[in-house]
């Protein structure tokens, strides 16, 4: 059966933002902007803290990896100490590594992976804006493993840089996905926690397979093995959507994308399981906001 998540990671245009890298001793404090991606980082020496916009801090020490999702952060040897703007530092072009005080009491590497227009959302919507790797997993290593290898690609520029910076930049994203989905907490609510739940990741699995398949709820259910009621309440109380939304969400986000890369409206809205344009064009625009033609 199709693993929803890699269905996800391949169609919605993963692709790799700028390795990074900060050494930095004495008193300091940097704040980033959320962006529209998921940010990595992976301490590799010392300690220091992060801050959260709800001022909820996190001591961050050397082995340490986490995961933040279109959030505000700060990064500070103190977390009382006033920040400064920390993507000032790296705006310029070939400004990816970072050095403040003399000594290297701490240190640490970044990296992220963004998603075509319009098509972050779907991802990062179920994400907590904060993740802690268990520095014990498999993943905290590989995670740290691959953030430097994202890190000399992108230096390095060798040939064949930028596909295989790209491949880094979905490996980073499946293996923080493993992690959360591992933890299996049943208080975080979207799809991919849902993943953690057998029955709704077949069911998850079934509707990206099949996306233009005419399912209904009765459907799904027999498929997984539930009552409909049972299935209903399940899938909304984890996803956050009944099965019927979150199908229509899927083939909007799918559609967007397929539209962007040049698409015509009427194959889209075949290919998504839509038997007349209009229906399509009126649930395309009630999902999204905007109408077909104006996909970007």
């Amino acid at each position: 059966m199709l693993d929803p998540f890699s269905d996800v990671v391949s169609l919605l245009g993963t692709r790799s933002v700028r390795g990074t890298s900060l050494e930095a001793s004495g008193r300091w404090a940097l704040s980033f902007d959320g962006r529209a991606r998921l940010k990595f980082v992976a301490m590799t020496r010392g300690r220091c803290w992060l801050v959260l916009p709800s001022g909820r801090t996190e001591p961050m020490e050397e082995g340490d990896v986490f995961l933040l999702s279109d959030t505000r952060y700060t990064v500070a040897s103190d977390p009382d100490f006033e920040p400064t703007d920390g993507m000032d530092l790296y705006a310029a072009p070939g400004h990816d590594a970072v050095r403040l005080g003399e000594g290297r009491d701490t240190a640490m590497v970044g990296g992220g992976s963004a998603f075509a227009n319009g098509c972050a959302p779907f991802v990062l919507d179920a994400l907590p804006p904060f993740l802690r790797i268990d520095p014990t997993s498999p993943a905290a290593a590989a995670i740290a493993r691959t953030l430097l290898s994202l890190q000399a690609e992108i230096r390095n520029a060798d040939v064949g840089s930028s596909l295989v910076a790209e491949r880094l930049a979905e490996i980073l994203v499946v293996e923080a996905v493993r992690a959360f989905v591992a933890a299996g907490s049943t208080d975080t609510i979207g799809w991919i926690s849902a993943l953690s739940d057998p029955r709704l990741a077949k069911a998850i699995g079934l509707m990206h397979g099949e996306v233009a398949r005419r399912w209904t709820a009765p459907m799904l259910a027999r498929e997984v093995g539930m009552s409909r009621s049972a299935f209903t309440q399940r899938f909304t109380r984890r996803v956050g959507r009944p099965p019927m939304d979150y199908l229509t969400l899927w083939r909007m986000v799918l559609a967007r994308r397929k539209l962007s890369s040049g698409s015509s409206v009427a194959a889209v809205a075949e290919e998504v399981g839509y038997g007349s344009q209009s229906a399509f064009t009126q649930a395309y625009k009630r999902t999204m906001g905007r109408t077909p033609r104006s996909a970007d």
